[in-house]
């Protein structure tokens, strides 16, 4: 019997951002948004000049926080997002990495 993921079940990707998302308060304007969403997981700046964000959530919840990755705050551009699919591993809260 094949088992069925309901609405509620916690799935998670890993984004990476290319685009102008560093020094324009990117990271933060991440952290907030995935506050307002119940999102969990972090964001950090990647040496390549990306920035690359592990969220875990409902479906609904990541489908709402990529969106907000692909916006930016008002100061980024954002040129492409890339998202996978990852193992959700129960993440609690959500941080900025340094």
């Amino acid at each position: 019997m094949a088992m069925t993921q309901g609405p509620g079940k916690r799935k998670a990707r890993l984004f990476r951002v290319r685009g102008r998302v560093h020094g324009v308060g990117f990271r933060f304007f991440v952290e907030r948004n995935a506050a307002q969403l119940g999102v969990a997981g972090w964001v950090c700046n990647r040496a390549d000049g990306s920035v690359e964000a592990w969220a875990e959530a409902d479906e609904t919840a990541l489908d709402a926080f990529e969106a907000k990755l692909r916006q930016g705050p008002a100061l980024s551009r954002v040129d492409g997002v890339k998202a996978s699919s990852v193992e959700a591993g129960g993440a609690r809260g959500f941080r900025v990495r340094y």
